[in-house]
């Protein structure tokens, strides 16, 4: 059985759109493009290539996919996890690609997700990729969230838990924080939301 586990760069107001640079995602005329950069840190990226040096498969939307295939496939020495991993790209629209062992999922793409989940193999990276995340949240898929926290809010944006977020309860697993201000947590899914009273 593999994990689904999403790692994600979010803002205090959940926000999780265009982390990386301007231009990266301007969709809804979002204007905040690369708002993770100032607090980015030698710390932060220790903690980034521990989590990417571990075996691991990658799922993403279409548009997180064509953003790294833009660059990682350029840069093989930065990004060795990457270019071996297997790039599993649910989209409507894509059929194929030229970056090696990557593999489009356009039928049932829950189906082929809960299928995946159920092979052997390494666990199932999802990065970006803000609609897959809510399918997967629709459909209760998701194992893990790895979240760097990052002290900024934007107002505006696509936000990580949205219109495929379920009543689900989850357990902290590790957390962390770093001079920046930015928090590291990692929940574990645990079952159903529990209610009581004081």
């Amino acid at each position: 059985m593999r994990k689904i586990i999403v790692l994600t760069f979010i803002s205090l107001d959940g926000v999780m759109q265009a982390p990386g640079g301007p231009g990266e995602d301007e969709s809804g005329n979002f204007r905040y493009g690369g708002w993770t950069a100032p607090f980015f840190d030698d710390s932060l990226g220790k903690v980034m290539v521990e989590q990417m040096s571990r075996p691991f498969d990658l799922l993403l939307g279409r548009k997180t996919f064509e953003i790294f295939a833009a660059y990682w496939p350029h840069h093989e020495n930065e990004g060795a996890g990457i270019n071996k991993a297997i790039k599993y790209v649910a989209s409507r629209t894509l059929t194929t690609h030229e970056w090696r062992t990557s593999v489009i999922l356009n039928d049932d793409v829950v189906k082929e997700i809960t299928k995946l989940k159920q092979q052997d193999g390494p666990e199932l990276q999802v990065h970006g990729s803000s609609n897959l995340i809510q399918t997967l949240l629709m459909h209760d898929l998701i194992d893990e969230f790895w979240l760097k926290i990052f002290p900024v809010t934007l107002g505006t944006g696509k936000r990580l838990f949205d219109n495929g977020t379920m009543p689900a309860s989850y357990s902290l697993v590790k957390s962390e924080s770093f001079p920046s201000g930015v928090i590291i947590a990692n929940f574990k899914r645990a079952g159903e939301v529990k209610t009581g009273s004081f």
